[in-house]
């Protein structure tokens, strides 16, 4: 299925995000996760998100329209980044949060994770909010193409366990390609825009 990415907002500050009804899927990850590589995948354009050696460099939440499917992927800035100052830092989580804790049309939160690295305290504090907050979780491991099968699949295990068996990350790779009809499949009915969600395999 071809799918439209059409850039329809991008909030700076807490005044520029207003409650929508709508369906959304927010992308949340720590800022060098490989967030925007993985959003120029889902789109098949390679400029649509900015990708840079830098991390942190998506200082905004970004909506993107999805058609079909009619709902709105949201992209949210990186997390965890010490280089960045405190202020900015603190901004941009007063920001996440206010778009987490008011958005009635938020439907799930996609958490990226770095598969090559064993879970990071920001993405256990991250993962543990919205837990707490009865958000929904769509676990995705990054950089897929970096580790083997193996590792891959105890990675998923590892995930799958903290968050209480609830959900298998899917293993993805904006390299290769791997997982993503998976992931846009789940993004899908995460929206409501599908019946249903297939179960990712692990391995």
């Amino acid at each position: 299925m071809n799918r439209t990415f059409d850039l329809v907002k991008t909030a700076y500050e807490i005044s520029q995000l207003t409650p929508s009804d709508e369906p959304q899927v927010a992308l949340a990850g720590r800022s060098n996760v490989g967030k925007s590589s993985l959003i120029n995948c889902l789109a098949g354009r390679k400029g649509l998100a900015k990708v840079s050696s830098t991390p942190g460099k998506t200082q905004s939440v970004n909506f993107f329209r999805i058609t079909p499917g009619n709902y709105t992927l949201v992209d949210l800035p990186g997390y965890g980044y010490a280089r960045r100052s405190q202020a900015e830092r603190a901004k941009w989580g007063k920001l996440i949060e206010h778009f987490l804790t008011a958005n009635p049309g938020l439907k799930a939160v996609s958490v990226l994770l770095d598969v090559r690295v064993t879970p990071q305290q920001s993405d256990l504090e991250l993962v543990g909010w919205l837990r707490h907050a009865g958000i929904p979780i769509l676990p995705v491991l990054t950089k897929c193409d970096k580790v083997n099968q193996r590792e891959a699949a105890a990675r998923q295990r590892e995930w799958r366990d903290l968050l209480g068996g609830a959900a298998t990350p899917i293993c993805f790779s904006s390299v290769t390609r791997q997982g993503h009809d998976a992931l846009w499949a789940a993004l899908d009915a995460r929206a409501g825009a599908v019946a249903a969600e297939p179960t990712p395999r692990i391995g």
